[in-house]
């Protein structure tokens, strides 16, 4: 019993640590300007209902309706053709031999290894001969070749959890591959599938360098551009202001987690578990 209360007790204080940095950002973004720094205190000693108005007014003649909506256009595609392409590959490399399958496989896997920083200068250079630079298509385009080893990987891991059987009770239905993969193997790869859009989701919506390296016109960015240029105008940051902002450019990933979680843990548990 003694033991019990003790590891609910340490998980309290525990949980209060790991959730109070999220505490101190809501509280923040109702306290004054010059009050955010001076206490750790979460509750304001004058509380101020105008930072989410003010704030959502934005920089200049864009304000943040125009920096969701950019972030939505190029979040919701990425994640999509992420997922679609992945699942493909994925598909290919799990049920098919074909021709230097093994080989493929060990590059995909290199890939998964080769720190994202080493192909800047390249990426850039390719996509500057082809003038995607200032749009969304250096995120986009890629996305639907399926450039992700990790979701590629998670992927092939899954498939080879499901019965070849299945796929043979198809053929003898009649079914082609494109039919058995639609209509026997993604209903069963929910829990895989809704583990990548998550992944891939909410690594685009935080996604602060890549777009910064891609993107130029005000009017394109994303909100985490447009969260620290609020710090670069004027000669005092509106903190209440850029908090207000923060607390709502985490909404979406956190309704999208909580709504996917289910099939999130699952997915986690069982991808990786088997082949």
């Amino acid at each position: 019993m003694i033991v019990r209360i003790i590891a609910f007790v340490f998980l309290s204080l525990l949980g209060i640590f790991m959730t109070y940095p999220l505490l101190w950002l809501i509280s923040s973004s109702f306290k004054e300007n010059n009050e955010i720094f001076k206490s750790l205190s979460l509750i304001p000693q004058k509380i101020v209902m105008n930072s989410y108005s003010e704030g959502w007014k934005g920089i200049g003649q864009f304000g943040y309706s125009t920096f969701f909506g950019n972030t939505f256009k190029l979040v919701i595609p990425i994640t999509f053709f992420t997922v679609i392409s992945s699942t493909m590959v994925g598909y290919g490399f799990a049920r098919f031999t074909f021709p230097f399958k093994k080989f493929f496989f060990s590059v995909m896997l290199a890939g998964l290894m080769l720190p994202s920083s080493v192909i800047i200068i390249p990426r850039y250079l390719l996509f500057n001969r082809f003038g995607w630079l200032d749009s969304y298509l250096p995120f986009i385009v890629p996305a639907m070749f399926a450039t992700n080893a990790f979701f590629i990987f998670m992927m092939v891991q899954f498939f080879r959890g499901i019965p070849k059987e299945l796929d043979e009770a198809g053929i003898i239905d009649g079914c082609n591959s494109l039919q058995i993969l639609t209509r026997i193997l993604l209903p069963l790869c929910k829990p895989a599938i809704f583990s990548a859009m998550l992944f891939q989701f909410i690594w685009a919506w935080s996604d602060f360098f890549s777009p910064l390296i891609y993107i130029n016109s005000v009017k394109k960015y994303p909100l985490s551009l447009a969260l620290r240029m609020m710090l670069d105008l004027g000669e005092q940051a509106q903190w209440n202001q850029i908090m207000a902002m923060s607390v709502l450019s985490i909404v979406p990933p956190v309704i999208l987690f909580f709504t996917a979680q289910k099939y999130f843990v699952e997915g986690i548990s069982t991808s990786g578990l088997k082949g």
